[in-house]
């Protein structure tokens, strides 16, 4: 089988940061798991160099665009190397091979009638590269969520793409093919967008020449949205090339949901007019924000130095904590303390441990070779039964590129196995001479277990698998995904070693600002105040509720400023069984659909919900509620059994910042 996989093609106005590694993580995570699984994988990353804001950028610098972007396209390749990241090509849009497909397919479309030229008057926004009409400014502003900067009013001669010709024939492939855009709230979004009329596409500039000219008018230089996403089929050779025979379509365009539009509606239509089957699945992934909601971005001043991080905590350990942390159609949130509380729960304390220990146990009680197992008992089948279910969610969670769901699949099996160590009690069989079979049953199957742990880990963190073999003292071909379920792989008799930990622990205190380190000591002096609060109850005798709770101490703007208030339009509400006071409802804010458990079942029924617009705190840190992952909080006012949602005037738009 063959698997091609594409990250998009990044802007090199500057280094890279952490903010925008996931993509190319979750996309190396993916082409790595289908290598195991024996498919002919392609996968293609690079870097966007047409763009106006390179320009700008470079004369910022005083320096030649070319020669500016050599120098930043360096550091990408330097940080996908230090992440393990595994491409097969790294495609720039200024190398020759790009710039000879893109020249050729400006020309065949021009010929065929769906480019003309024309003249274009409209407000454009350099870091968006992207045109709007006067009527989607907001307040005269670029209207992206994540922009907001000034837009500048541009009037030139300019070529068009006709994308109204094709609109009806995209909406009825997306219809027809649900799995097209991915995840079903970047779908919706896009039927919406699409069925709200496409206007013509501009696809050229006159006004800079930095850039792909127009073949037959080079006075015009191509739009960087006709000639960014070419490059996913000039990369192979189009029209061709062996590899482009091989690989396209797509399997799958992996980006940011920023840039789904571009992808969902300019690129397939430009393939539908140029009679090329379209990609499989284009999926949209959430952005990873700071600790007080917004996005990381070099403009906000919320980034950090990701080779300093990578150095810090390895590569391994940032690719597991970008991986588990961002959930399908919901935003990440990224803080360092929030990486090192990871990886000491997760790879420290559960993964690494389990290692450590399981090893140093067959080191101590055989000499570190492994045993030759008795008989199953029922833990052990327990286990093995545990591990075929484990590897079919995995592989059902990638199939869905749900790379979270995946590896919060393996932490079952790792937690089992953790507890596995406990039931046995292994230091409690070596006492006993008569329990030696047993004892060495179990010993085999930490050995197994490690190995299955290593095999169901590899695609995501690749550092693992040669680190653990070294330990068991086989060498990488042991680890073979068909065998992550099968048990007895490992030979006895082969000698293991104990080795410095996987993963150590990381003292959290070390990177916590004086702020965070507040809301610790306030944690710790939890159990001590309830403590003091029941003594007090029963020393004195108890008073009257006050008719108001009273008003809790004051907080400063910059802490106010940490929540992030959104107008959120609910699709649908339920309530969840066997509960009285939960609903659970479905919200739609900024575009994203999310689940939100709400406590308010008592007071409403929930078709008097429907398609009204609430305020939800929509930078709150997912949570369970009845086994429901809610997403955000639903704002209410109550005093006594009285309670009422807080709910806005239908002109404010899902997405609509509440200040």
């Amino acid at each position: 089988m063959k698997y091609y996989i594409t990250t998009p093609i990044f802007y090199p106005n500057s280094s890279p940061h952490i903010g925008t590694a996931y993509t190319t993580v979750a996309a190396d995570a993916l082409a790595r798991y289908h290598r195991l699984l024996g498919d002919e994988v392609y996968f293609l990353t690079g870097t966007d160099e047409n763009a106006q804001k390179i320009v700008r950028t470079a004369e910022a610098h005083n320096t030649d665009p070319k020669i500016y972007v050599d120098g930043v396209v360096e550091r990408f390749k330097e940080l996908w190397e230090a992440l393990d990241i595994s491409n097969d090509d790294f495609i720039r849009t200024t190398e020759d091979r790009h710039q000879k497909v893109v020249q050729q397919i400006f020309t065949k479309l021009y010929e065929q009638g769906d480019i003309y030229k024309s003249e274009y008057s409209g407000w454009y926004c350099t870091p968006c590269e992207t045109f709007w009409m006067e009527n989607k400014l907001l307040e005269g502003k670029c209207p992206n969520a994540d922009c907001g900067r000034d837009v500048e009013l541009l009037k030139e001669e300019s070529y068009f793409f006709r994308l109204s010709k094709y609109q009806d024939a995209l909406l009825n492939f997306i219809k027809e093919h649900p799995e097209f855009i991915q995840p079903s709230s970047r779908r919706n979004e896009m039927l919406r967008f699409i069925e709200g009329g496409l206007e013509d596409l501009c696809v050229s500039r006159t006004t800079f020449q930095w850039g792909i000219k127009v073949p037959f008018d080079p006075k015009h230089v191509v739009y960087v949205w006709l000639d960014a996403l070419i490059n996913y089929i000039s990369a192979l050779g189009y029209p061709d090339g062996e590899n482009y025979k091989r690989y396209w379509p797509a399997d799958v365009h992996i980006m940011g949901k920023d840039i789904v539009r571009f992808h969902a509606v300019i690129w397939p239509i430009i393939l539908l007019a140029l009679d090329i089957p379209l990609p499989k699945v284009i999926y949209g992934h959430g952005w990873y924000l700071s600790k007080e909601g917004g996005k990381i971005s070099k403009s906000r001043g919320n980034v950090q130095d990701s080779f300093e991080l990578i150095q810090r905590y390895g590569s391994d350990a940032i690719r597991y904590f970008l991986l588990r942390e961002m959930q399908v159609g919901s935003d990440g949130t990224y803080s360092e303390d929030n990486v090192v509380e990871r990886l000491n729960s997760d790879l420290a304390n559960d993964f690494g441990n389990f290692i450590s220990r399981s090893l140093a146990m067959v080191v101590k009680y055989r000499g570190g070779v492994v045993p030759h197992p008795g008989q199953d008992g029922v833990l052990e089948r327990e286990l093995k039964e545990l591990s075929h279910e484990v590897k079919n969610a995995v592989e059902k969670s990638l199939e869905a590129l749900d790379l979270a769901r995946a590896l919060e699949e393996i932490w079952r099996f790792v937690a089992r196995c953790n507890k596995y160590v406990d039931e046995t009690a292994p230091w409690s069989l070596a006492k006993h001479e008569n329990q030696r079979e047993c004892l060495d049953t179990v010993l085999y199957t930490f050995v197994e277990c490690i190995r299955v742990m290593a095999v169901l880990t590899a695609p995501f963190m690749p550092g693992l698998p040669s680190r653990i073999c070294r330990l068991l003292g086989v060498d990488e071909g042991f680890i073979r995904w068909e065998e992550a379920d099968q048990w007895g792989i490992s030979e006895p008799g082969t000698l293991v070693q104990k080795g410095e930990p996987l993963f150590p622990r990381i003292d959290i205190s070390q990177y916590m600002t004086a702020g965070e380190t507040k809301i610790v000591d306030q944690d710790q002096n939890i159990g001590q105040d309830i403590n003091q609060t029941q003594a007090q109850k029963e020393t004195t005798e108890p008073t009257p509720a006050p008719e108001f709770e009273p008003i809790k101490e004051e907080i400063s703007m910059d802490e106010f400023a940490k929540l992030d208030l959104r107008v959120a339009k609910i699709l649908s509400a339920e309530k969840v069984a066997k509960t009285d006071k939960l609903m659970k409802l479905e919200v739609e804010v900024a575009g994203v659909v999310r689940t939100v458990v709400s406590g308010i079942a008592k007071h409403y029924a929930p078709e008097d919900l429907v398609n009204q617009y609430v305020v939800l705190v929509a930078n709150l840190k997912p949570a369970k509620l009845r086994g429901i992952t809610s997403q955000g909080m639903i704002l209410a006012a109550s005093q006594g059994e009285v309670l009422e949602v807080l709910m806005v005037n239908k002109d404010l738009p899902g997405g609509a910042r509440v200040k």
